[in-house]
């Protein structure tokens, strides 16, 4: 039995660059950090940063271009591909790349990627009368959705 199973949790690195195949195709890259932090034998603390190249394929492709952006915390889930080609030197170049099967944000609603929250926007001045006391408590409670709200 075989697997190839890729799973990572890390920042993107550049906003995704969406193309278009000839075949009509739609295909995302975009990089992703990870980091690993460890005490080393003095106790001195260590950091290492992994950057890892993400490709997602039609429709995934088009969510992560609407919706991911540079600095953004997000969780991939696909498969390892390497492929090789010869450079204008005619070198051999490889890049190993994750294919993404499954994207999920990790930025909370209402949250800018790099991890700043969004500031309120204040109210805007309605030409309605404010209600009074008796019509505010006879009036059914109306819940707005915020489009900051929605997980996706």
């Amino acid at each position: 039995m075989d697997l190839n199973k890729a799973t990572i949790i890390g920042n993107l690195t550049r906003d995704p660059e969406v193309r278009t195949t000839p075949s009509g195709i739609n295909v995302a890259n975009f990089g992703v950090a990870t980091n690993l932090v460890w005490n080393d034998q003095n106790g001195q603390r260590q950091e290492k940063a992994e950057f890892h190249n993400v490709v997602a394929w039609r429709k995934l492709a088009d969510i992560c271009g609407q919706y991911l952006k540079k600095g953004g915390k997000v969780y991939i889930e696909g498969r390892l591909q390497t492929r090789s080609w010869d450079d204008q030197n005619g070198v051999k170049r490889y890049r190993t790349e994750i294919i993404a099967d499954n994207m999920i944000m990790l930025d909370r609603a209402g949250q800018t990627p790099g991890g700043n929250y969004s500031q309120p926007q204040p109210p805007q001045n309605n030409s309605q009368p404010e209600p009074t006391e008796t019509e505010a408590a006879s009036a059914p409670e109306e819940k707005e959705i915020n489009v900051d709200d929605i997980p996706f």
